[in-house]
């Protein structure tokens, strides 16, 4: 931390902006981290010192939303904890199909998409072996909405294109039919694309969405905030799910105690909403 001066002061004034805007607990023990993802935004602004970002931040909104965005943690993969992609397309997926095969709705969300993985997987798992289902699907009213606070990996969640390295938690078979090679990697194939919706959302503020899910991913997000956050944010997406609806959390984390009576645990990290 030697090009520009980073001191405690400095630390908290950041800490203080990315929980406000987004929730995200910096702690004095991640100093280097904060100053490494925004040092190369302080030179690109021309400044000479963080105490000069942090007076751009607090004054700029385009140049605070880039600082939240650099600090947001973006790690993810395609059928990371497949057990959850197991339970949904043995105990969830079969009842919503018949639904649409009877004209009715589902509705699907991964609440911290990142760079796309976990809404094309959803897909997958749901489109399986059956090469016709995406045809089928795409005349019915079935949506996936994938949200993300950062604007630069939801561009990145939108094109769809992955290096080769990351192919190999997908299933082989699976792979075949809904992936496409390209010159540097692959990319998902179009009847895996068609259903999700890329949105920017941040989850600690107003949800635009008028309408109840009947399953919600919001996996390994909650693990950077705090304790009252995390109950806050659990509730909203309880009242967001429709009853009988499915949550399904990241492997280290827990339901606050005053959210979990609206759930019944039906597995590891999978809850279903038994409240009205």
């Amino acid at each position: 931390m030697d090009r520009y001066q980073f001191g405690a002061g400095e630390h908290a004034a950041i800490a203080r902006l990315a929980f406000d805007e987004a929730g995200i607990v910096l702690a004095p023990n991640k100093a280097q981290l904060v100053y490494g993802r925004l040092a190369r935004l302080v030179r690109a602004c021309g400044l000479d010192s963080f105490a000069d970002y942090v007076v751009r931040i607090e004054e700029d909104a385009d140049e605070r939303a880039r600082a939240v965005d650099a600090l947001t943690t973006n790690h993810t993969g395609f059928f990371r904890e497949s057990h959850h992609f197991d339970h949904f397309v043995a105990e969830v997926w079969p009842t919503l199909r018949r639904r649409l095969a009877e004209g009715g709705r589902v509705r699907l969300w991964s609440a911290a998409c990142s760079s796309g993985e976990e809404p094309y997987t959803f897909v997958i798992a749901a489109l399986g072996r059956e090469k016709g289902l995406a045809r089928e699907l795409a005349s019915r009213d079935f949506r996936v909405l994938a949200t993300d606070l950062s604007q630069t990996i939801l561009t990145a969640a939108r094109a769809g294109r992955y290096p080769q390295d990351v192919a190999s938690t997908i299933p082989a078979a699976l792979r075949a039919l809904w992936t496409e090679p390209t010159e540097d990697g692959f990319a998902i194939a179009e009847g895996a694309r068609a259903p999700i919706a890329f949105r920017p959302l941040n989850l600690l503020r107003p949800w635009p969405m008028r309408n109840r899910f009947d399953a919600i991913f919001c996996r390994n997000v909650m693990i950077y905030f705090d304790e009252a956050t995390k109950a806050r944010l659990q509730a909203r997406l309880a009242d967001q799910l429709a009853p009988g609806g499915f949550l399904y959390i990241g492997h280290s984390e827990r339901l606050a105690a005053d959210v979990a009576p609206r759930f019944a645990s039906i597995g590891r990290t999978i809850y279903r909403k038994v409240d009205a």
